[in-house]
């Protein structure tokens, strides 16, 4: 039985976050950025998605306007964010229906205090070398246990931040052996380039700007294979989804569409997603050669997301990762495996990711 004086901290704890949460949007406008389909139609429901500017195929999606044409009788708003950890904010403040973030930051969302009601509806990529730990050449550091006292920067709250802790826990470090820096990828490589941070653990496009003066230590697609992976997921609101199936199924399409133009067509990807983050097509062709991305039947395959009733390995994964996260403090302690197991969105799988 849970004492009376936890239950009433752990409420208190949870509407102070929803409450932050609900300040921090209204000052920031609910995000870093937006994007939408020009002037909303008062009389039609808005669908809210957050993205990030990492190469995936949301930014495909987005990009080609593919929800605008397949759901005309919805307005579509697109709004940015620099981390998984913002999203899960604005998913507390009930700001978004759809978001992107990391799988450490669902493990994180999904876990006490935060129990966040949302399900994982989509992988948008599996990390390889598109997130890795790099240290600047001036710091004549070759090796990561080099890395004792000096200063690294991370995302707090984000897969790079999960996979920092791993690499350090990996090679007989604790976050208290170096000094870790909460920092944006854009305030990452304005650190970098005044030279105030030693090595930081951050993704693209930012990393291969760090990469120009700086080498890999390690990848994600490295502690993948030693026991840590990493992946993007797109999450959709629990009370959206039970209200709006057929929404998410139509969303789920569109997603699977743009893996399929990664597959089948790289240049139009790149092209379209160059177009969203301001880099060339070209740059965006080779980044998109680092990162991992399943085909739509390897999305809804059981080592991913499973079919309808019968959740996918993914749950696993991210009970590991809640597992990790509560060993590091980052949280109180880890959510059990049915936690995970019950917030995969497997609805209509594998049939919902036709075309």
């Amino acid at each position: 039985m849970t004492p009376v004086g936890s239950s009433r901290k752990r409420s208190s704890l949870l509407r102070a976050l929803a409450a932050a949460a609900v300040a921090t949007m209204a000052l920031a406008g609910c995000a870093v950025g937006g994007g939408g389909s020009g002037q909303s139609d008062p009389d039609k429901e808005t669908i809210r998605l957050g993205y990030q500017s990492f190469p995936s195929g949301d930014l495909i999606v987005k990009n080609n306007k593919w929800l605008e044409e397949a759901l005309p009788d919805y307005n579509i708003k697109w709004i940015k964010f620099d981390s998984g950890a913002d999203v899960n904010t604005a998913f507390i403040a009930k700001e978004l229906d759809f978001g992107a973030l990391g799988s450490s930051p669902v493990a994180r969302g999904l876990s006490a205090p935060l129990n966040i009601p949302y399900k994982v509806a989509f992988v948008l990529d599996v990390a390889g070398d598109n997130e890795a730990l790099v240290v600047r050449n001036e710091a004549g550091v070759n090796s990561i246990p080099e890395l004792r006292g000096k200063r690294i920067a991370t995302p707090f709250a984000s897969t790079a931040h999960y996979s920092l802790l791993a690499a350090l826990s990996q090679n007989g470090l604790s976050p208290n052996d170096v000094q870790l820096v909460d920092l944006q990828p854009q305030a990452i490589l304005a650190a970098w380039d005044r030279g105030d941070i030693d090595a930081a653990y951050t993704w693209l496009p930012t990393l291969d700007d760090l990469r120009k003066t700086g080498k890999d230590l390690i990848t994600s697609r490295q502690l993948a294979q030693g026991g840590k992976p990493t992946l993007d997921l797109a999450a959709v609101r629990t009370e959206f989804a039970d209200a709006h199936p057929e929404v998410v199924d139509v969303w789920r399409q569109q997603e699977a569409r743009a893996l399929d133009v990664i597959k089948d067509d790289p240049a139009a990807a790149a092209k379209a997603i160059a177009a969203e983050v301001g880099l060339t097509p070209e740059a965006l062709e080779g980044q998109l050669k680092q990162g991992v991305y399943l085909t739509p039947a390897e999305v809804a395959s059981p080592e991913w997301l499973g079919s309808e009733g019968k959740p996918g390995n993914l749950a696993a994964n991210l009970q590991s990762a809640s597992e990790f996260l509560a060993e590091q403090k980052q949280i109180p302690s880890a959510a059990p495996l049915q936690t995970f197991q019950d917030a995969i969105y497997t609805k209509g799988l594998p049939d919902a990711l036709k075309q």
